[in-house]
């Protein structure tokens, strides 16, 4: 039997660890989801070099969901600018849950990109001059990250806009207070269609290394965005991506990071990793209990945190002495 290298048995060891965890629940608003095989768990990490290491069901496919909102807000930042995008969409944490009323009283702007509200009007800054091309650029985005031509999942889209009333809510009530002004029904289309496209956890760790590459795909070597559009995407995942649970993933986890209530997460650390996980099980956040946990666990085995500073390169302490 051939001996695992350090990486890969690491993978293996966390999936093995946390394979039996099943405290959470499937998303239960998209019906399509209930029916996701809730042992379902995979793992995959992406190098700066285009290295792929991967553990459990990491080629499975399932919905992008919410992870999708990273990628329409980049292509809102190259498309408007950053100034452009703040005036419409907040950049401050909402401590509340994805598909709250998070609104400015004054302006009817939405928090930040990364909850509902703000990502229907990031779809809206995306330009493009029908539904489907804005659509369709979103998509070769994505395509472009993940290094591969993605598809959507047309059961689950037709799910979502079944049952996307409070989407729907959200988007009148943002173009009565003005932070909306494209049509709500297109708007709400593009939103529906990018959370419906199929990946993998294969798919996410190079989407989310191409983000800490600074826009470059590290496995085609293909620029996706500039390096400015990265940093900014990467900065507001750090702070709004896993919605409610965000301020504790940056102390517990520390990379910048995005989930999808389909189970998908990514995380990336600049210049050195993108991580992808599926497991569909979801803890009360909306995020994946298993993704959530093993983040945790290979932060602590890597020392991955973005405010670590490693020991050997601290001068020695000098304490102040007692009186």
């Amino acid at each position: 039997m051939t001996e695992l290298d350090p990486v890969a048995a690491t993978l293996h060891d966390v999936h093995q660890q946390l394979a039996a965890l099943d405290d959470g629940e499937l998303a239960n608003y998209i019906p399509p989801l209930l029916l996701a095989d809730p042992s379902r768990f995979g793992l995959a990490v992406c190098s700066p070099d285009g290295r792929l290491w991967s553990a459990g069901d990491h080629a499975e496919p399932f919905t992008i969901q919410s992870i999708s909102k990273v990628f329409a807000f980049a292509l809102a930042l190259a498309d408007r600018g950053l100034d452009a995008v703040l005036e419409r969409v907040g950049c401050e944490p909402s401590g509340e849950s994805f598909n709250a009323i998070s609104l400015e009283a004054e302006t009817g702007r939405p928090d930040n990109p990364m909850i509902n509200a703000g990502a229907i009007v990031t779809c809206s800054l995306v330009a493009g001059d029908s539904a489907e091309e804005r659509f369709g650029r979103i998509l070769s985005l994505m395509g472009a990250c993940a290094g591969r031509e993605l598809t959507v999942d047309e059961g689950v889209f037709a799910a979502e806009l079944e049952t996307a009333d409070m989407n729907r809510a959200l988007g009148y009530l943002m173009r009565s207070a003005g932070s909306l002004t494209a049509d709500v029904d297109e708007t709400l289309w593009v939103y529906l269609r990018q959370c419906a496209v199929l990946v993998t956890a294969d798919d996410l760790a190079v989407m989310a290394a191409t983000l800490a590459g600074g826009g470059v795909n590290p496995v085609t070597g293909v620029r996706t965005m500039s390096s400015e559009v990265a940093r900014h995407v990467l900065t507001v995942m750090a702070t709004c991506g896993m919605y409610d649970y965000s301020g504790e993933w940056m102390l517990r986890v520390g990379s910048p990071a995005k989930s999808g209530v389909a189970g998908g997460v990514i995380t990336a650390s600049p210049a050195t990793f993108g991580l992808g996980l599926y497991s569909p099980l979801l803890d009360a956040q909306g995020n994946s209990l298993r993704s959530v946990r093993a983040c945790e666990l290979l932060a602590e085995r890597f020392s991955w945190h973005a405010l670590a500073v490693p020991g050997e390169t601290l001068p020695p302490v000098q304490l102040p002495r007692g009186r």
